[in-house]
């Protein structure tokens, strides 16, 4: 690529041209020899001479033989070369032979300068291209810290820096050493080489990510990295992990320019999903909230927290939730869905082993059962928080994850405290995400007496515990759900039971009397033996019929018995029953 086509950056400021100019006067006009030629670099001017510039750099040389104007002194614009003043004035030294230092700073942009003002060994031995070339291999990239400065300083030097592939040779670099460092540290703390990379721009530091990416750098030892460098490029947003402290509104273009940072920092977050804490990723996910940014950014950090889910903290999910003045909810949607997501991964873990989610949930739910109860508890206060979001998270949660429901019963109960002007049928909704046999016995205790709940729900806690006495049972313990409902269907079941064999009793009576009033007298006329009984005992059996006739349950319907057979029947010995009431 020719010099003359590219573009560069100029830093230097306005004192330092004048002590630029002030210093090459010094060592030019001790030559005592009429200067002819003006240099323009931006806003300075240099006064040298051609011959001694000629002898170095073959670029200055076609500028003066094509520049046929006819005038002694020639004036030549050289505001494009790379590093500006400072490295004009260094490159002039060299040609006129006055000693300067070479360092790691400026290594890279003489080396650019020397370029662009073909200053090479083919057109001189010893120029300034070879020198700098041999301060690179020899000096400047024979460490990390060397060639992060190295590499730093080319971010004004493009795309002239890459031609001469100076920058992949600082990412070669930085890449082996940083690996190197990340499995075998040489200095402590160990990561201190994740503060070196810090001082990179976004764009330089991906390059640096990518390599290592490609090297089969561990996925801790990328992780590592990008932590650091996004909590030293955006310390305010990242860094408070209270959720309390207010920061200060920025700019919309500070915003920007910040919402720009913050995606390329997330789309060089490795695919290991399980590299990076919880707390730090719940960072990145309010932050992306606060940002603005686009909905792909945030899906990926909430699929990441879901995939981790298990190990959040209630910190952490308020972290998410609030903004950075601590008093206000953010969308409650991005943590709806991590819930969501988390639950149909252990579905279909559940589903792959061959086992069933609605039965039996996995440790991992269950804690994350109970911290979703906590973190109900904590945004509960606020008046904004609708019923329907308020259930739509208690309800993402399987009810199997929950062995006790006192957690979800204490985020109710704030709930209805801080929101006192609800009726009966919100506040039974509120309810319905709660299982009342699933309260401790203090919880019952609690409910029995709570006033701010509907009654359904306090009927129900003192059913249980009359169940439970009749029962015999320690109320000290907790009871099961479970076996409380087979309980329940039990004491249902057995009180059916009763009333048919009460009704069954009822018609053997009734047929019992029928056969007495049928049996008395046979069809000869005669007196049968069943029947010698004395007048009395007839009477008897008369006033018992009556009797039994109020208890009839066919009152109502047909009393024709014609149709029963009654041979064979042995009423000496009536049928036994198990379960017969006298």
């Amino acid at each position: 690529m020719a010099a003359s086509t590219a573009t560069f950056k100029n830093t230097t400021t306005r004192p330092s041209l004048a002590s630029a100019m002030e210093r090459t006067n010094q060592w030019v006009f001790s030559q005592e020899i009429p200067t002819d030629l003006i240099v323009q670099v931006g806003a300075a001017s240099f006064n040298l001479h051609k011959f001694m510039l000629v002898a170095k750099s073959n670029y200055i040389r076609k500028v003066i033989l094509d520049k046929k104007d006819g005038t002694e002194l020639e004036r030549i614009d050289l505001s494009d070369i790379p590093g500006g003043v400072d490295i004009f004035e260094k490159t002039a030294k060299f040609c006129y032979g006055v000693n300067f230092e070479i360092t790691v700073h400026n290594v890279a942009a003489l080396r650019c300068a020397s370029e662009y003002l073909q200053m090479n060994d083919k057109y001189c031995d010893g120029n300034l291209a070879g020198r700098t070339e041999d301060f690179l291999a020899q000096v400047a990239l024979t460490s990390l810290s060397g060639a992060l400065v190295v590499f730093k300083s080319c971010e004004n030097l493009l795309p002239l820096a890459e031609d001469l592939n100076i920058i992949q040779r600082c990412v070669d670099v930085i890449t082996t050493k940083a690996c190197n460092e990340a499995n075998f540290p040489s200095r402590s703390p160990p990561n201190w080489w994740t503060e070196e990379l810090s001082i990179l721009d976004i764009s330089f530091f991906g390059k640096v990510i990518t390599s290592m990416k490609g090297r089969g750098a561990k996925g801790l030892t990328i992780a590592s990295a990008i932590i650091t460098y996004t909590e030293r490029s955006l310390p305010d947003l990242v860094r408070d992990h209270s959720g309390s402290n207010a920061i200060k509104q920025e700019s919309s273009s500070v915003k920007v320019q910040q919402r720009g940072l913050f995606e390329s920092i997330v789309g060089l977050l490795p695919p290991d999903k399980a590299v990076f804490p919880i707390s730090f990723m719940c960072c990145l996910l309010r932050t992306a909230i606060f940002l603005g940014a686009s909905n792909s950014c945030k899906v990926e950090l909430e699929k990441r927290i879901s995939a981790i889910l298990e190990h959040v903290t209630v910190d952490d999910l308020l972290i998410t939730s609030y903004t950075y003045d601590g008093e206000k909810l953010f969308d409650l949607e991005s943590v709806r869905r991590i819930i969501a997501g988390f639950v149909d991964k252990e579905k279909n873990v559940a589903v792959f082993n061959g086992g069933d989610f609605k039965e039996v949930c996995s440790a991992a739910t269950q804690r994350v059962a109970k911290t979703v109860d906590a973190y109900l508890g904590e945004i509960a206060v606020h008046s904004e928080l609708s019923i329907s979001k308020f259930n739509g998270i208690a309800n993402l949660v399987p009810k199997a994850a929950r062995k006790v429901d006192d957690d979800l019963y204490r985020a109710i109960d704030i709930y209805l405290k801080a929101h006192p002007n609800l009726d009966e049928i919100e506040r039974e909704k509120v309810c319905s995400v709660m299982d009342p046999l699933k309260l401790s016995y203090d919880a019952r205790l609690h409910a029995s007496q709570n006033k701010r709940l509907p009654v359904q729900i306090v009927l129900h806690a003192l059913y249980y515990d009359q169940l439970k006495i009749r029962s015999g049972v320690d109320d000290q313990k907790a009871p099961d759900a479970i076996s409380t409902r087979n309980q329940l269907q039990a004491d249902v079941s057995l009180a059916r039971e009763n009333e048919a064999l009460r009704t069954e009793l009822l018609k053997m009576k009734m047929y019992i009397t029928d056969i007495q009033k049928g049996g008395s007298v046979n069809s000869q006329g005669t007196t049968s033996a069943a029947t010698k009984v004395p007048k009395k005992q007839t009477k008897f059996f008369s006033s018992m019929s009556k009797t039994l006739g109020k208890f009839n349950p066919f009152k109502h319907g047909s009393k024709d018995t014609s149709h029963i057979d009654d041979v064979g029947v042995d009423l000496t010995k009536p049928r036994r029953r198990r379960f017969s009431i006298s």
